[in-house]
């Protein structure tokens, strides 16, 4: 009787294995390039955006349509216009089992606030974080905020012990290339957590099992992987090495829907694709002109706009899978406050030519575009194409292409006089894009902080902080039209297109597609 019952335990406790074996799935996830840095303020970019967002957790997060709904916190009031409360969600653990409290929260968002962060121009606009109990805190703000529940949303939230205890309460400094205990290592309150982290090669996550949200996918591991080849890295998905790809070649998308193995799952981004142009100094780098700047001159800057042909880029480089546009938003809705803006005019040579002849560079110059090649869709090529584009009007063009490892921090320490970017996200609000991009360099409120071609426009600035604090909607919304209408006309940026998203997997993976193109882990289903 008793070898039965041993017998009966083993053949259950083989059963539960077995069981749990096949419950468990691993999403191999494959990317252009990598994300930079595990530690979630020192790096606003998306790809190590998205990787960090499923370590932490914010106090705001965005459900499937983009609205903001509670996350950490699970409520939030407006006592007046320059102080917010928030509630904290009750039970939540850090993955070392230390409890979420206030402390934490006061900490994460003054960390944030540093200017050694990348995201301390969305933090500083939330006042100062204050401690009222273990589950509430007070943020009070030196002028109102129209945008406080966006900025929540864009600031993850740490562990205060787990920071002190590894010396990282100061953030590391990406664009000095500075690492840290967090740079390599996480430990959040999100659905998933850090297991290995190799740079470069792979990073691996597991399912944390005491996570406060609920999972409605099934998936228990994530390896992510950057195999910045597209050739390679679609091989590798048809040949079933890869389960998901976001960046889609979009030469191969007509192929690859003939593929019963492959998945394709599509729908707009919310990202511009813009050239940048350095307008601060006197002589530019990595150019002919010397003892000058031709990209100071309006004119010069307007007839690059118009000799870029952005609809054959569409056709010929994007297939299709881009929207131009002439408004430096994230999406065509944010764009509404100036919708007259969106449409991008054809290109036109000859009214391109007389510009640059008015402005008096008939013989046109050389000039090097640094771009990414490894972060957007097509973005070498993109470069490539602009060659023959500026050509046109006399510009030599020589494009300067590296991984975003490398042109992130080039960019960013004011390394260039050309430059290929893009700006996305969740938010469709022009504020989220006005401050950090278009606001001349600010010290105090961090605004500017990627403005690299240090565009720097005493009118531009007041609209833009006007619009920061503007609480009647009409008003603001009028301060919005201004700033991109004032952008525009001064062509302070050459926007391209926004990206269309087309994500890749293996026909068994049904993930859900975002326009901030995000990977959502804890929403996929693999059958």
């Amino acid at each position: 009787m008793r070898a039965c019952a041993i017998r009966l335990l083993w053949a259950l406790a083989i059963g539960l294995c077995l069981t749990a074996a096949v419950e468990a799935k691993t999403l191999r996830w494959a990317a252009r390039g990598d994300t930079q840095s595990m530690d979630p303020h020192a790096v606003n970019e998306g790809v190590t955006n998205n990787i960090n967002n499923l370590v932490y957790d914010f106090l705001v997060e965005r459900d499937r349509d983009l609205n903001l709904v509670p996350a950490l916190a699970t409520g939030w009031t407006a006592v007046n216009d320059t102080t917010w409360r928030f509630a904290l969600r009750r039970g939540v653990k850090f993955q070392d089992g230390t409890p979420l409290t206030a402390d934490d929260v006061v900490f994460s968002i003054e960390r944030a606030q540093q200017p050694t962060s990348q995201l301390s121009q969305f933090a500083l606009p939330m006042g100062k974080p204050v401690r009222i109990d273990e589950q509430t805190v007070e943020f009070r703000l030196e002028r109102p905020n129209p945008l406080m529940l966006e900025h929540a949303a864009a600031i993850l939230i740490m562990s205060r012990a787990w920071c002190i205890a590894h010396r990282v309460d100061r953030v590391p400094a990406f664009n000095s290339h500075e690492e840290a205990f967090s740079s390599r290592n996480a430990m959040g309150t999100g659905p998933f957590m850090l297991k290995q982290r190799e740079a470069g090669v792979r990073t691996v996550l597991v399912r944390n099992p005491q996570w406060w949200g609920r999972f409605e996918g099934n998936v228990t591991e994530v390896i992510f992987m950057p195999i910045g080849n597209d050739s390679t890295r679609v091989a590798a998905l048809q040949s079933g090495g890869v389960d998901l790809i976001q960046d889609a070649p979009p030469q191969d998308l007509l192929r690859l829907s003939r593929d019963p193995s492959v998945r394709l799952t599509s729908g707009p981004e919310n990202r511009v694709i813009f050239l940048g142009l350095d307008q601060f100094r006197d002589q530019l780098l990595y150019s002919s002109v010397k003892g000058r700047n031709p990209l100071k001159d309006r004119r010069v800057r307007e007839a690059f706009f118009h000799a870029i042909d952005v609809h054959a880029l569409k056709k010929s480089i994007m297939r299709e899978q881009s929207v131009p546009t002439a408004c430096m938003t994230v999406a065509a809705r944010g764009c509404k406050p100036a919708a007259e803006l969106e449409v991008h005019p054809p290109a036109d040579v000859a009214r391109a030519r007389c510009l640059m002849a008015d402005a008096g560079y008939a013989d046109g110059f050389e000039l090097t575009i640094d771009c990414p090649n490894d972060r957007y869709v097509n973005d070498q090529a993109i470069c490539v194409a602009l060659v023959g584009m500026l050509g046109r009007i006399g510009v030599t063009l020589r494009v300067d292409a590296r991984p975003k490892s490398i042109f992130f921090p080039k960019v960013q320490n004011f390394d260039t006089s050309f430059y290929m970017y893009g700006w996305g996200g969740a938010t469709i609000d022009p504020q989220l894009t006005m401050d950090p991009l278009m606001h001349s360099p600010d010290a105090k409120s961090q605004k500017g902080g990627d403005n690299n071609g240090r565009i720097a426009d005493a009118e531009l600035d007041r609209l833009i902080d006007a619009a920061a604090a503007e609480m009647n909607l009409e008003k603001r919304t009028q301060l919005l039209r201004d700033t991109l209408t004032r952008v525009h006309d001064q062509y302070y940026y050459l926007p391209l297109h926004r990206q269309m998203l087309t994500w890749l997997s293996r026909a068994n993976v049904r993930p859900v597609i975002l326009p901030s193109n995000q990977v959502r882990v804890a929403w996929i289903q693999i059958d």
